[in-house]
């Protein structure tokens, strides 16, 4: 199993939108998750000192092939249309790696 956090902004102007989004997932957004091998994925937001807020993701992977089910996972209509709405209300690191769209994290502690 991999462990990956992840962070983003989120747009001032799009927190609650993004909020509502959230609060009802569309169901072939979540079974697209679960059929990449995506389990116990959390999204957490937070004001920080900066005075912006950011979305900090979790997820542990169950898979074999992290960039096939990835890949699959991006090639999913409803999934397409899920990240148009959703995507907007973002705000990418400006350090985060070229292929990224959230900057991953780096674990430093686990405790099961």
């Amino acid at each position: 199993m991999k462990r990956v956090g992840c962070i983003i902004g989120v747009k001032e102007e799009k927190r609650d939108a993004y909020k509502r989004l959230h609060s009802a997932v569309w169901p072939e957004v979540l079974d697209r998750i679960r059929q990449c091998n995506i389990r116990n994925y959390s999204i957490y937001m937070r004001k920080l000192p900066d005075g912006k807020h950011y979305l900090f993701s979790y997820f542990e992977y169950t898979g074999n092939d992290f960039a096939a089910d990835m890949a699959k996972m991006a090639a999913d209509e409803a999934t397409q249309k899920w990240w148009d709405i959703c995507m907007p209300c973002q705000e990418p690191l400006p350090d985060r790696a070229d292929d990224q769209w959230w900057a991953d994290m780096e674990e430093v502690f686990h405790c099961e």
